[in-house]
């Protein structure tokens, strides 16, 4: 599961002996690796019951956290692991109210929350690669050098604003509101004021203000999908009834999301 950004991580590790019982070690210490590459350091940790070690973490960073665990002196030895924090601003075609009705699932039951927002971000992020668009709408940051005539292109359309711009050396900034994006093409320049020049470090949102209900469905359908094969379903591949997997075809994303998405089934001219 991943924590949302603010969230805070409760981080343990247990010490036994040899012969399997909780005991203390000579020292523990935890250290954590943000996304960043900075680290934050706890040491000396102290137990809270024998051989028992606790930390709650603040979040402040979204993106894959390193934990590492060292205990020295008696009972010497390690233990690292992995959390992932989520952005602010979540990868989510569909509501999970609404994936909890597709998979008739009460909205009070709560058990398995934490695992279908995986799943929806999951299967978001295959319709957007199966369209070729952004669709959850969000922020991005990139460095884009700008061509002869003052341009940058961006990655990821269909943008609907520039929030900022600035020179990777940080000696020029470019007011947000004279920057004219191309919403299809993905091509911003300075529509009044200095041209853009150089590599510029450019913050701007992408994706679409209304989401059609086509792409809605199949993400439900591929979220349902995935959801009934991790419990053993596997007669569902292609979601058409009684149809044999062909190699070449899909089986993350079924064919009946695929020609809802109205893109070009895998290995079919």
């Amino acid at each position: 599961m991943s924590y949302d950004l603010g969230d805070v991580v409760p981080l343990g590790v247990t010490v036994v002996d040899a012969g399997g019982t909780l005991a203390n070690a000579g020292s523990m210490a935890l250290t954590i690796t943000l996304p960043d590459d900075t680290t934050v350091t706890v040491s000396p940790v102290t137990p809270v019951s024998t051989g028992t070690y606790t930390y709650d973490f603040l979040t402040l960073q979204a993106g894959r956290h390193l934990v590492r665990w060292l205990a020295t002196g008696t009972l010497a030895n390690a233990y690292t692991d992995v959390f992932d924090v989520s952005a602010a601003e979540p990868v989510s075609i569909v509501s999970l109210a609404r994936t909890k009705r597709q998979l008739g699932i009460a909205e009070s039951d709560q058990t398995y929350d934490e695992e279908l927002r995986g799943f929806i971000t999951g299967a978001s992020k295959a319709v957007e690669r199966q369209l070729g668009t952004v669709v959850a709408r969000r922020s991005f940051t990139e460095r884009r050098p700008a061509d002869s005539y003052g341009r940058i292109l961006v990655s990821n359309v269909p943008v609907l604003s520039v929030t900022s711009a600035v020179s990777a050396d940080g000696n020029t900034t470019w007011n947000a509101a004279d920057l004219d994006p191309e919403p299809d093409n993905g091509l911003v320049y300075a529509a009044t004021g200095p041209a853009l020049r150089g590599d510029v470090d450019v913050v701007y949102r992408a994706g679409l203000r209304i989401v059609p209900e086509d792409y809605q469905l199949a993400t439900l359908i591929i979220i349902e999908h995935l959801w009934e094969t991790r419990r053993g379903a596997m007669g569902v591949q292609l979601g058409g009834e009684g149809e044999a997997w062909q190699p070449g075809r899909g089986f993350a994303v079924p064919r009946r999301a695929i020609e809802l998405l109205d893109s070009t089934l895998p290995g079919i001219a």
